[in-house]
């Protein structure tokens, strides 16, 4: 007997979640209780909520806070009503939201929330971001996210942090994307998009308070696989500002270490953004960035040489399927034409994958120097990571030969 297994995707899973749900801290003191309310959509007339969980068959329900007094240490929920990614508005819902569409924007959201004060661009894929970008004009912070790893891209959620004018929604629909997240839409953008029937088209009027959500933390929790859950704090980075970076130093066998140059204005603008993109990716991660643009995104690797390597890898192939595309409108992989296509891999050889003068950015300090030079021997001439390493003082050595800068957070990074 054949059997439709495309069926699976257009499948609703059922809904046997309840329409509240409590979850209550006690001890000695007394209860501390969050209340929670189901979030559903009206599509077409019926009160629908997630498509299904991360996989079809699986049954899943998104829950907003709508109470609770809660104080965990650092850990506060007191003002309710504060929603953001669970009050969202569907203003075109194609096929209505699934889990995965949901904390893809969630994490899109948790790194576009260090990015006020320009037009940016978050393109996130499977909870990590593929491209992330800022312009002077949202149609380019788009573009140049888009550009960064356009295969990736494909199918993904896209957050962006202004409201979308009639360009940026061209350029949009001219691609494949699960969602759009954005605050508002000008006039004629929605007309646009929805040329793309099951876009998932969402607004959050109120993702001008995203920087309030700067430095706060809420009560992370995490399931493991016998029912039993770890709760901690959810992660805050602690770097910010230029002035929070400090240049790296390390004493060994009463012998200082010291970075012998400082970086550059434009160098502390990349080493800031790749810093806060980091604390929304998956570890083991190291990416790269330039213009404040990310160049390559390695994530969720077991060693840090490796996960080094493997987003210089992508740094060259997203770099050479991107000149494909701009001189062929032809991706890298469906190019017949095998002369032109060594000719662009020549190209992409001779410019390093775009690598000369990008930022390293680690979530986690370098144990030994083979990480950070793979980085190095790529042209890279600054890099941020925690530090904290007993090898420090060789991982300074390194970048001082390379000529290169690289300043210390103080803080990990780590995202599981």
């Amino acid at each position: 007997m054949s059997q439709d297994l495309k069926k699976m995707y257009r499948t609703i899973a059922g809904d046997n979640f309840p329409p509240q749900m409590e979850i209550s801290f006690v001890d000695e003191k007394g209860r501390q209780t969050l209340f929670y309310e189901k979030v559903g959509w009206d599509i077409e007339g019926q009160i629908k909520g997630l498509r299904y969980g991360e996989n079809p068959g699986q049954e899943a329900a998104l829950y907003r806070l709508v109470n609770g007094n809660l104080v965990l240490g650092q850990a506060k929920t007191i003002l309710p009503g504060r929603f953001l990614v669970s009050d969202i508005a569907l203003l075109q819902s194609g096929k209505h939201p699934g889990k995965t569409n949901l904390t893809d924007a969630d994490n899109a959201l948790n790194i576009l929330r260090y990015f006020k004060d320009r037009p940016t661009a978050v393109i996130v894929k499977h909870n990590n971001p593929c491209g992330v970008a800022r312009a002077d004009t949202l149609e380019q912070a788009y573009h140049k996210a888009y550009m960064a790893d356009r295969v990736a891209a494909f199918g993904g959620c896209i957050a962006l942090n202004r409201a979308v004018d009639k360009a940026t929604a061209q350029a949009i629909a001219e691609q494949y994307a699960e969602v759009v997240v954005a605050p508002e839409y000008e006039e004629g953008a929605l007309d646009i998009l929805a040329r793309r029937k099951n876009l998932r088209v969402i607004g959050i009027k109120d993702m001008a308070r995203l920087s309030e959500f700067v430095g706060e933390r809420v009560v992370d929790f995490k399931s493991l696989m016998d029912g039993g859950i770890i709760v901690q704090w959810s992660f805050v980075p602690q770097t910010l500002k230029k002035e929070d970076l400090l240049p790296a130093q390390a004493v060994f066998e009463g012998k200082t270490y010291k970075v012998e140059h400082q970086p550059t204005e434009a160098q502390y603008r990349d080493l800031l953004f790749g810093w806060l993109v980091e604390s929304g990716i998956t570890s083991n991660s190291v990416i790269y960035v330039k213009d404040e643009t990310t160049v390559g995104i390695g994530t969720g690797e077991q060693d840090r040489v490796g996960v080094a390597q493997i987003a210089v890898d992508k740094a060259y192939r997203k770099l050479v399927d991107r000149f494909c595309w701009e001189e062929f409108k032809t991706p890298a992989n469906d190019m017949a034409d095998s002369d032109k296509l060594a000719a662009i891999v020549e190209r992409v050889n001779r410019e390093k994958g775009g690598l000369p003068g990008s930022a390293m950015v680690s979530d986690a300090f370098f144990p030994f120097p083979d990480g950070v030079l793979v980085g190095l021997e790529q042209g890279v001439t600054s890099v941020v990571q925690p530090g904290g390493a007993l090898n420090d003082h060789l991982v300074i050595e390194a970048v001082n030969k390379a000529g290169a800068t690289m300043v210390f957070t103080g803080q990990r990074s780590f995202k599981h």
